[in-house]
């Protein structure tokens, strides 16, 4: 029975993936998760004891790293400082989970020799521009436009650095937008959820044109636990459902499905350094791996997302005011 070590497996991609890992192999699933504010102990109620444990600490830790990595047979790299808003006010944390924390476990992983599985975003390839009809590829030069991104971009590199020069046996894979169960409501999608189900009114940046290429949060851990299992050690595989839409569409879809009039949102002033849109090839992931989505139909799954945050008001409720009095702070 292989060991996965998941970091970052108490946030909304995270336990995602730690979920879709019990349900669909025989594996045993220890989290290392410092338990920021993106962390959620209650996004992992309910799982298998025996095939599950939780470790509290940091990944910046070499002696508690060390350790873990260790005793598994691969370690899935999802712990990161990820919300661009909170890199724009303070780029520190950034730097030390993003650079420090994946320099510390790649070490980890060259000394045990421990197969490495790293999660990036396709925020490092910068931004397209809204008529482009290119869409990113694994051979994409890097542009980073945020502190956020550009951390994730120096973290790949890393990985890409201790594969060839000590031989670390890893992959990395590069995803669009995810959306689903879990997901903080500082992000946009379920914000503008639960400002609906709390009688708020959804707030877009700019005009709402910006687009992104949205995917459920279980086909990402899919396409994850296929990558792990079977891609090509020294490889990136881009992740992405075709799932583009910008941003107005999903706020008039989210207000739509939750029987409130299509304009019934607030627009507020954009965001520095807005990335335009983003869009995934994912071609190489398909062909070579055979992956597909299960929610290749985004309405559906964002219909999905929305029950799941009807019924779970208990999970989301207790951040819900703080996470407005921090946008409000901003104008946002």
């Amino acid at each position: 029975m292989p060991d996965f070590l998941v970091t970052g497996g108490a946030g909304f991609i995270g336990s995602n993936f730690v979920r879709h890992v019990l349900d669909h192999t025989d594996a045993s699933v220890t989290v290392l998760d410092k338990l920021t504010y993106a962390g959620n102990l209650a996004s992992l109620e309910g799982l298998p004891e025996d095939r599950f444990r939780f470790v509290q600490g940091d990944i910046c830790d070499a002696d508690l790293v060390d350790y873990l990595v260790a005793d598994h047979d691969l370690v899935v790299h999802f712990a990161a400082e990820s919300h661009n808003d909170n890199s724009l006010r303070d780029p520190s944390p950034f730097l030390h989970t993003n650079l420090i924390g994946t320099y510390t476990l790649l070490e980890a992983a060259r000394h045990h020799d421990t197969r490495f599985h790293h999660i990036s975003t396709d925020e490092v390839y910068g931004d397209l521009e809204l008529d482009d009809p290119a869409r990113f590829t694994e051979a994409t030069p890097y542009n980073p436009s945020s502190p956020y991104s550009a951390t994730k971009a120096g973290s790949d590199l890393l990985v890409r650095a201790w594969v060839r020069s000590f031989g670390v046996r890893a992959t990395i894979s590069n995803c669009s937008n995810n959306y689903g169960p879990y997901q903080h409501i500082e992000k946009f999608i379920p914000r503008q959820i639960t400002n609906v189900l709390d009688g708020r009114r959804p707030k877009l940046y700019g005009a709402g044109l910006n687009v992104r290429d949205w995917i459920h949060a279980d086909d990402h851990s899919s396409a994850v636990l296929l990558i792990a299992q079977r891609g090509e050690i020294g490889e990136t595989y881009l992740i992405g459902a075709d799932g583009e839409h910008n941003n107005l569409d999903v706020v008039q879809s989210i207000l739509t499905m939750l029987g409130q009039p299509a304009d019934a949102f607030d627009l507020v002033a954009d965001r520095i350094g807005h990335d335009l849109r983003y869009a995934i090839d994912s071609t190489k992931l398909r062909t070579e791996l055979g992956w597909a989505p299960r929610f290749a139909d985004f309405t559906a799954g964002l219909a999905e997302t929305i029950s799941w945050y009807r019924e779970h008001e208990a999970w989301w409720r207790p951040q819900k005011d703080a996470v407005e009095a921090k946008y409000a702070e901003s104008g946002q």
